[in-house]
């Protein structure tokens, strides 16, 4: 594509890491909001989202150039309120811009007339003009000398603070070519951009080839906090596939908003069963890169979201199953696992020579056996994939996902996993996936006991609990996971990011897991009664840094 000149205010299209090409205006960006270094870029808002990025130039195109092509690709709901609000912005600006030339005609007239009625006849002219002449060379010499003082004075001051005095502006006012740079948002257009959407593949130019180019990109996005100055990050990942000693296989994927190039979703069809904290998070980022997704949940309110994003809904499992390519479930504990696949009009009826079923809830390798065996019994293929995260990592399509049994159905699953999560690995046989599961989240759960416990002690010894998080986050300890848990208690806020309930599960099935093997826990174990005593005092549905009210009853 040929280089377009831009500038501040211009109106493009642009594209955002594997979101297709979005609406959106170039604006100033926040003064703590540094440029990253390298190619050339501008900071745009996007139109119908609270979305900023640092876009580079090659990846912006002129609105009104553009628009058709780009209405012809995308044909998703939130892009077309996102075009809808673009429009309304245009009609506004219009709008006073016929305001304004209005304005300035009657103006110009009034001047004209009220001129033409004050204009002096030359007699008049000519006399004030002599009057005035004898005026300016009397008060030549005072001038000079105050020139020259206020030279002096103006030397010694900043060029910051002469421009400042210099400047006919009037204070707060901002210049004009600053004037009307935030873009004013339709009440109808709420949320972040989603919905299934084409993939697009925009047009590589000269600086930029299509394969092995910029391996490392890095968007700088301004987060929606209340700090500014210290909310932008870089996010680079790449995608790739690496094979390790043990055997296991990582894909390595990209994250749901910066990596360079789109991904490329399979025409397979694909259901989701269980819409709760993690499954919601995993249909909407299969939805915004484009996969064609059918719905069930047990609660059939939670379906109606995502319908509205493009999503079909199924009125039982194995309708879905039936109509599916690739069903994924992600469901609570392991009754509910089993009773979704076992139970009345559950996957198994639905299963048929072919079809493929992905299990993504954490729970005990006999559990995942039971369910592999009865599913290729009717010669359907399984896969375990749970995943490692919470809501927010679900919601960012972060996630770790552990996958084991049937390979070629794990490399069938490639853009599903990548659009809901930023690595996957691949395990070997069925079982595997649930028990490293069960001890990364052991590990958690433990951690976390122990962290409630010392921000307890500290409290107790006359300690201040803030101080002992700022310690430990200048640490090796250091990490999101520990500052957001302490967050959670130093704000007395638990809303559920990952349920207390779950993770004492986990617990009880890595202690069991270690039980069957002979292998001491003893670490998992009194954690665990910790967290028995948490549900006691009622905090099952709070998050698990709640954990930490079984330390102060």
């Amino acid at each position: 594509m040929a280089a377009v000149s831009l500038r501040l205010g211009d109106l493009v299209w642009g594209k955002l890491g594997r979101y297709p090409p979005w609406p959106g205006k170039i604006v100033n960006p926040p003064k703590d909001l540094k440029k990253p270094r390298g190619k050339k870029c501008f900071f745009v808002k996007f139109f119908g989202t609270e979305d900023h990025a640092w876009i580079k130039v090659e990846q912006l195109k002129p609105y009104h150039a553009h628009k058709e092509e780009m209405i012809k690709i995308n044909k998703g709901k939130r892009f077309q309120q996102a075009v809808d609000a673009v429009e309304e912005f245009l009609r506004r600006a219009k709008g006073k811009d016929q305001t304004s030339s209005h304005n300035s005609a009657d103006d110009k007239n009034r001047r004209n007339s009220s001129e033409e009625r004050s204009r002096p006849n030359s007699g008049d002219e000519k006399r004030k003009l002599s009057l005035s002449e004898g005026k300016v060379k009397k008060n030549v010499g005072e001038g000079k000398k105050r020139v020259s003082s206020g030279s002096s004075e103006r030397g010694s001051k900043s060029p910051l603070k002469r421009a400042q005095e210099q400047s006919p502006r009037k204070r707060g006012r901002p210049p004009k070519d600053e004037k009307d740079l935030t873009i004013p948002e339709s009440s109808t257009v709420k949320g972040m951009m989603a919905g299934p959407m084409a993939a697009f593949k925009w047009q590589p130019t000269a600086s930029e080839p299509v394969k092995d180019a910029d391996p490392h990109f890095h968007h700088f996005l301004l987060s929606q906090t209340e700090k500014p100055a210290v909310c932008y990050q870089a996010i680079t990942k790449k995608l790739k596939i690496c094979e390790e000693e043990t055997g296991s296989t990582s894909i390595q994927a990209a994250d749901s908003t910066a990596v360079n190039g789109s991904i490329t979703p399979t025409d397979k069809k694909i259901g989701f069963l269980g819409l709760g904290l993690m499954g919601s998070g995993i249909v909407s980022n299969l939805l915004k890169m484009g996969h064609t997704v059918t719905v069930w949940n047990r609660t059939a309110e939670k379906c109606d979201l995502f319908i509205q994003e493009g999503a079909r809904l199924g009125r039982t499992p194995a309708e879905v199953v039936s109509t599916c390519d690739i069903t994924f479930a992600c469901v609570s504990d392991p009754k509910a696992a089993k009773d979704l696949v076992l139970g009345p009009s559950g996957v198994l009826q639905g299963i048929r020579p072919g079809k493929c079923y992905v299990d993504m809830s954490t729970v005990d390798a006999d559990t995942v056996a039971e369910l592999a065996q009865v599913i290729v019994s009717r010669g359907g293929r399984f896969l375990e994939a749970p995943v490692s995260g919470n809501q927010q990592l679900s919601n960012d399509g972060m996630l770790v996902i552990l996958a084991a049994g049937d390979r070629g159905l794990y490399e069938d699953c490639s853009s599903c996993f990548q659009a809901m999560g930023k690595t996957s690995f691949f395990l070997g046989e069925v079982g595997n996936a649930a028990k490293m599961m069960l001890i990364v989240n052991m590990v958690q759960g433990s951690f976390m006991a122990t962290i409630a416990e010392g921000l307890t002690l500290a409290q107790v010894t006359g300690q201040s609990q803030q101080t002992l998080l700022d310690i430990l986050n200048q640490g090796q300890l250091a990490s999101i996971f520990l500052d957001q848990k302490c967050q959670n208690i130093l704000q007395g806020n638990f809303k559920p990011d990952f349920y207390l309930k779950y993770i004492q599960k986990d617990l009880r099935l890595a202690i069991a897991l270690g039980d069957a093997v002979n292998h001491p826990t003893p670490m998992a174990a009194a954690a665990n009664e910790v967290y028995k005593r948490a549900k006691a005092l009622d905090q099952s549905d709070n998050d698990m840094s709640a954990v930490y009210r079984a330390y102060i009853h």
